[in-house]
């Protein structure tokens, strides 16, 4: 028997798809990079934003002005890298809407959980979101971004208004509620995206799966995209 198989080598980090133990490999380093770098950008922007619209005072108004507009180009550029990133290696794909056992998904979400109910969707390295999960980012992605970033971008250039003439059908207070507004939603979609990171078969399973990357598989019940016929194929 060689020193080989007696002291096997260190794994090295895992590639994706890779399973051992119950478990498999499925968030890459980048994403998980880039997920808890926008988390605490987005978390800095709440705090610093409700505290310019006068909720609280916590670093008092001019600094908060200050690290809340700091955070919001750090987001921008955080976003651009990832959308090279997303296209690049084809990533984009995981975020494609689907209605595929969205039924499944929401009654699971609303009792199914808390009856102990197998859980309906099996995460692989290509389906990592559930089609609620899916529908969830294109609402983010469609509704609320633009809102937040159009109104943001409008509140920060308020200077240049009028040499575009903006500010002939454009006014501060409207802009200021559009931005709250967005802001209320992102706040929404934070808790309940925190919420759901505790619907693991731990409390801290999906929080520890991207820090390490790591996803424990889990017992599920039937999973028809899992059959030869993937999602959008045609069946007979």
């Amino acid at each position: 028997m060689s020193d080989a198989t007696l002291h096997p080598a260190p794994r090295a980090a895992g590639t994706p798809g890779e399973t051992g133990a119950g478990r498999i490999y499925i968030f890459k380093r980048y994403e998980r990079f880039w997920h808890w770098s926008q988390a605490g950008l987005i978390i800095t922007m709440l705090l610093t934003g409700f505290e310019v619209h006068g909720s609280y005072t916590l670093l008092g108004f001019a600094q908060a002005v200050r690290l809340h507009t700091l955070a919001a180009w750090a987001l921008l550029l955080l976003w651009a890298f990832t959308i090279f990133w997303q296209f690049t290696t084809g990533e984009w794909r995981q975020y494609l809407p689907t209605l595929k056992k969205v039924d499944a998904m929401a009654r699971y979400y609303a009792w199914g959980m808390f009856r102990g109910a197998p859980h309906p969707y099996q995460k692989t390295v290509q389906r990592k979101h559930n089609p609620l999960q899916r529908l969830a980012y294109l609402a983010l992605l469609a509704a609320v971004s633009p809102l937040i970033w159009g109104s943001g971008l409008l509140y920060l250039f308020r200077a240049f208004w009028p040499q575009f003439g903006l500010d002939r059908w454009l006014t501060l207070e409207w802009v200021a509620w559009a931005h709250t507004a967005g802001a209320f939603m992102m706040l929404t979609f934070f808790i309940v995206h925190v919420y759901l990171t505790t619907t693991g078969h731990t409390p801290l399973a999906h929080i520890k799966s991207m820090i390490t990357g790591w996803e424990d598989l889990e017992p599920h019940g039937p999973d028809p995209a899992a059959a030869p016929h993937a999602d959008g194929a045609r069946t007979h």
